[in-house]
């Protein structure tokens, strides 16, 4: 089921790659910002997204392989793709609309999902719940970044 693999890594690169592409104008507006402590350049954002989107592609192949009831499955990866949603959307609030305190608050609902799917992934595969953790613990230092900048650039 190779397939299953390719499309479980492909669709959250693609939905990073897609808001990426979408925001890439933007990053200008971005660094002209005033920065909080512990901003990491510019680089980083790049480079730790892939990571997280292969680590949540991961994460939604092992549910979809795994030993479990067909309906627990389908209402997890129906979490997985809500959150896969909303976290599309978050950069055109930030980047493109520079809309920072709208954009807060869709972080704060985009962890609350986040949080939510590795609930209902959990009982299925220990191991794709905890590979969203540093999703999560990336969000948490998202939080931080966007509410200083939205407190920073008033």
């Amino acid at each position: 089921m190779l397939w299953v693999w390719i499309i479980g890594l492909a669709l959250p690169l693609a939905v990073g790659g897609l808001a990426g592409w979408l925001t890439m104008g933007s990053m200008a507006t971005y660094g002209a910002l005033v920065q909080p402590p512990l901003a990491p350049p510019p680089w980083v954002f790049p480079v730790a997204w892939t990571v997280l989107y292969l680590l949540m592609g991961i994460a939604s192949v092992l549910v979809w392989k795994a030993d479990a009831p067909q309906e627990d499955k389908k209402r997890a990866l129906i979490w997985y793709g809500v959150q896969l949603a909303v976290n599309f959307v978050w950069p055109l609030l930030f980047f493109n609309a520079g809309l920072y305190g709208i954009a807060l608050m869709w972080l704060l609902l985009l962890l609350a999902l986040v949080t939510a799917t590795m609930i209902v992934f959990r009982p299925i595969s220990t191991t794709a719940a905890r590979l969203l953790i540093s999703y999560v613990l990336w969000l948490l230092f998202a939080t931080y970044l966007n509410a200083a900048i939205w407190i920073l650039n008033r």
